[in-house]
């Protein structure tokens, strides 16, 4: 099972998505959101502070914890691994990101508009219940 952290960030009514370039592991050139394998004996929410900063420049200060979400775990049949994904909410303060050489875009979207992209599996699920959006 790997662990692995993703973190929505929110600005107003819109959430941040990353389109993942080409020297990442797995998922390449889908959209997420801010994500990153936890490394043994790792708090989620620490690598969740640490991977917003790497990949979008935004400081602690810069973002404030809404929620933490329940893990999803799920099985992926088509890259033959299981994952275990700690969903976290956060308020971003600015809407002027740098990224980093994972991704090679972003885009601030209305939550909902998640279903139009082709994104990393189950990120609409996390998505839609850290906002408590109803399908």
């Amino acid at each position: 099972m790997i662990d692995v952290v993703t973190a929505v960030l929110k600005n107003g009514d819109k959430i941040l998505i990353l389109k993942r370039g080409d020297k990442v592991r797995t998922y390449k050139g889908k959209w997420a959101c801010v994500s990153g394998y936890l490394e043994e004996n790792e708090e989620a929410l620490e690598r969740a502070y640490i991977e917003i900063e790497e990949e979008t420049g935004l400081k602690r200060d810069d973002v404030k914890l809404i929620k933490a979400g329940e893990p999803i775990e799920f099985y992926d049949e088509k890259e033959k691994m299981s994952w275990r994904v700690h969903p976290f909410l956060f308020e971003a303060k600015r809407r002027d990101v740098k990224i980093d050489w994972e991704h090679t875009e972003y885009k601030w979207i209305y939550p909902e508009e998640i279903v139009k992209y082709e994104t990393v599996p189950k990120l609409k699920d996390v998505i839609f219940n850290l906002l408590e959006i109803n399908e």
